[in-house]
């Protein structure tokens, strides 16, 4: 069996910690490196929920995209949800581990994920990593689609490749534009609008895109914009985290079990449909809400 050591070496190869920002919280949070490792969870957030996942299934280790102590803390008393969820690994024997923006920076990284559950073949970063040789780190991605879509069918494609959540893709756009080369950035891409629309692609697929910066790009370009829930475009590089720890461990002969987590930790849990008319509201005084409109 492979030591924890073993396997967060392992884990380092793939995801070095030198590619994560300096603001970054990455790497070992809790376990012994002495222990041994048969079974890795992956999952997207480390809150109890997941937590509670990895005890059931007698996980060893628990690898997580966002880190748990991002801002450091003073206490890990069990009276704050991630003090107990410190507090739980712990009693049950079960290591943490963050990869976060050096998993965004990688390649293949959490963009190159996105890209592929979306149907996009990577043809380069979106923001290159200027210490990367080969020029294929960095952040975000481009691709191409196969065949062009108009906007309405790939923003249906982008829905049926991500996981469900309540709010489903925003869209900004001419519904019938063409799309064929598309820009990624898995998590929050709002700092890197500007390089998609320098980049000229014809759409550009991200989540936690700001009102302003959106409302300009739809104002001064042809840029689509298809904006997902954060949880939603991370998770597809669950698997391919899985898949690659597991072919290095192979590699070493250790008999490694991973499994990715499917459970759904996005905040927003419920959605309200209104109904929508995208022609201009009337005229004149606001129409009542109160109970006698009802």
């Amino acid at each position: 069996m492979p030591k924890l050591s073993d396997v967060i070496s392992l884990l380092e190869e793939l995801y070095p910690p030198r590619w994560a920002e300096s603001w970054d919280a990455v790497g070992l949070v809790c376990g012994d490196p002495a222990d041994e490792v048969r079974r890795v969870l992956f999952a997207v957030d480390p809150v109890q929920t997941v937590v509670e996942e990895a005890v059931e299934w007698g996980a060893d280790l628990l690898v997580t995209h966002h880190p748990l102590y991002l801002r450091g803390t003073s206490s890990v008393a069990a009276t704050g949800f991630k003090g107990r969820v410190v507090h739980t690994l712990i009693r049950s024997g079960i290591a943490l581990h963050v990869a976060h923006t050096n998993a965004d920076h990688a390649a293949p990284g959490v963009s190159d994920a996105l890209a592929e559950a979306i149907g996009l073949k990577v043809t380069d970063p979106l923001v290159a990593d200027p210490t990367d040789p080969d020029g294929r780190r960095g952040s975000g991605r481009i691709g191409e689609l196969l065949e062009p879509l108009t906007l309405t069918a790939f923003a249906a494609r982008v829905a049926a490749g991500l996981p469900a959540t309540a709010t489903g893709v925003r869209v900004s756009g001419d519904p019938q534009q063409p799309i064929r080369r598309v820009a990624v950035c898995g998590g929050a891409g709002d700092s890197f609008l500007e390089a998609a629309r320098a980049a000229g692609v014809d759409a550009y697929v991200t989540a936690d895109l700001r009102h302003h910066p959106a409302s300009e790009a739809a104002a001064t370009s042809p840029l689509a914009l298809l904006d997902a829930a954060h949880w939603a475009t991370e998770w597809p590089w669950l698997n391919l985290a899985a898949r690659d720890l597991t072919a290095a461990a192979d590699r070493h002969g250790w008999p490694l079990e991973t499994r990715v987590s499917t459970r759904v930790t996005d905040p927003w849990t419920a959605h309200a449909p209104m109904p929508y008319d995208p022609a201009p509201l009337p005229s004149g005084p606001a129409p009542s809400t109160g109970p006698a409109a009802l």
